[in-house]
């Protein structure tokens, strides 16, 4: 058996290291080969493709570039995987935490750069939230792949951010939608993926826990008083009667997102 790697600024958690050299628990290979399934049940990668992979710096999107890293090295097809994160000047993440998400995307044999932008556009409303704030990132990320050629955006969404979008808008829009696996914008000309919809946050809250992934939360004024944050207990509850809950919420929808993207 290989060596287990420690990292070197937590003690308490293993490298993540160790999956990338093959050494990995059973349920991290399940995690892995479950965002495969849900790529391969909506058709989101092809060979030769070029995807660029939005990072927030949270535990999502660094979960979802280890997965699509390794999926890479085991697959008969390649693709080219680069990533982005878009940090807010108005709340910037710490030089440290740069030097170990760099660090964490070159293990990962990923391009990865940081890009300063004000988080508030000139156009701001007075009642800025986190979903003004959300469509200012997405507009960023859809010029940044408009200019270099990118045609699917891979984003860290998993089942409970499609469960908390359904109660979204059901509640408080009137309206039975969610996020789709895989979204098309633009007549075609991009598509947003979501290669870990069909993953339970509760997966790669483990994975964080147990591996030291470089973390980055910046700070964010909206955080805990948005209205996701709000619904995610309520989802637990829920998931406390029936466990396949969000799985109930996910199959309501009967997704069928397989595009012709010829």
């Amino acid at each position: 058996m290989k060596q287990t790697i420690i990292s070197e600024y937590d003690s308490n958690k293993l490298s993540y290291r160790n999956i990338i050299d093959g050494n990995m628990s059973p349920w991290v290979m399940r995690f892995i080969k479950d965002v495969g399934k849900g790529i391969n049940d909506f058709d989101m990668i092809r060979d030769k493709e070029k995807i660029l992979l939005a990072v927030s710096g949270g535990k999502d999107s660094l979960a979802l570039a280890l997965a699509l890293s390794l999926r890479r090295k085991w697959l008969p097809i390649t693709y080219t995987l680069d990533a982005v994160m878009i940090n807010w000047i108005e709340h910037p993440i710490e030089e440290s935490s740069r030097e170990r998400l760099q660090k964490y995307f070159s293990d990962l044999d990923i391009n990865f750069r940081i890009i300063d932008e004000p988080q508030f556009p000139t156009t701001a409303p007075e009642n800025y939230n986190c979903y003004i704030c959300a469509r200012n990132r997405r507009r960023i990320l859809f010029e940044i792949a408009n200019k270099q050629g990118y045609r699917q955006i891979a984003m860290g969404h998993h089942l409970d951010d499609l469960v908390e979008t359904t109660i979204m808008n059901l509640f408080f829009r009137g309206d039975f939608a969610t996020m789709n696996p895989i979204q098309e914008f633009f007549d075609g000309d991009l598509y947003v993926i979501r290669p870990m919809i069909e993953i339970h946050e509760s997966t790669l809250k483990r994975l964080a826990q147990t591996y030291d992934l470089p973390v980055v939360k910046p700070v964010c004024p909206y955080d805990q008083t948005n209205i996701r944050s709000s619904i995610k207990p309520i989802v637990k509850e829920i998931c406390h009667l029936d466990r396949f809950a969000r799985e109930h919420v996910m199959n309501a929808h009967k997704l069928d997102c397989r595009i012709n993207r010829d």
